[in-house]
């Protein structure tokens, strides 16, 4: 049978009363599926540790508990909830959570990806693409002179935009910018990327 810690019982007690019963029901649930789990606390909330590795774990806050498994993406098969700690969101209640055969379930598939020693898989961070930088007034100027070139301006993509605004602000003389204007419209004009020299096959 796997260690209880006294602190989790410490951190249920001071509970808000509404969390109490879902804190108890949920390490009811990991030790019925997983016996030998022990428990801890780490960052200050209640931890269920299985074959030397994290299992799951719980917190109380003051609307609402939550619930996580340590390797969500494998144990669920996709990202958290946009909403609450955990894998089940925010929990105001019992009924917030699965049914108990489907717990049951999810608590033993999570055991075992512990027992197997492979290493967690972890989601992957969406990355926003950066805006290009904003238009200088020189280089608006000249593609409002020129339709054709601005018509391929506006149907870029934000990188393509960036490539040639971060040529025209790296300027560091007068004229050196001025000459790179007038050549980013002309190629501009022909639909041409910045880098269409090396964009050739």
């Amino acid at each position: 049978m796997g260690e209880r810690d006294p602190r989790i019982d410490a951190y249920i007690a001071k509970a808000e009363p509404f969390a109490r019963p879902i804190l108890e029901h949920l390490r009811a649930r990991v030790h019925e599926a997983c016996p030998d789990a022990d428990e801890t606390i780490k960052w200050g909330m209640p931890f269920f540790v299985f074959a030397g590795a994290p299992l799951c774990h719980m917190a109380a806050f003051k609307r609402h508990a939550a619930f996580g498994f340590w390797r969500h993406v494998e144990v669920m098969g996709g990202e958290r909830p946009a909403e609450g700690m955990g894998s089940f969101g925010k929990l105001a209640s019992l009924d917030d959570l699965p049914a108990k055969r489907t717990l049951a379930t999810l608590l033993k598939r999570a055991a075992a990806l512990n027992a197997s020693g492979t290493k967690p898989v972890r989601a992957a961070a969406k990355k926003t693409p950066a805006p290009p930088p904003e238009l200088p007034a020189d280089f608006a100027a000249a593609l409002a002179g020129a339709p054709a070139a601005r018509r391929t301006w506006d149907a870029f993509s934000p990188s393509h935009r960036r490539e040639y605004l971060e040529w025209i602000l790296e300027a560091k003389r007068d004229e050196t910018r001025a000459k790179r204007i007038a050549q980013a419209v002309e190629w501009l004009a022909e639909g041409k990327a910045r880098n269409w020299k090396y964009a050739r096959g």
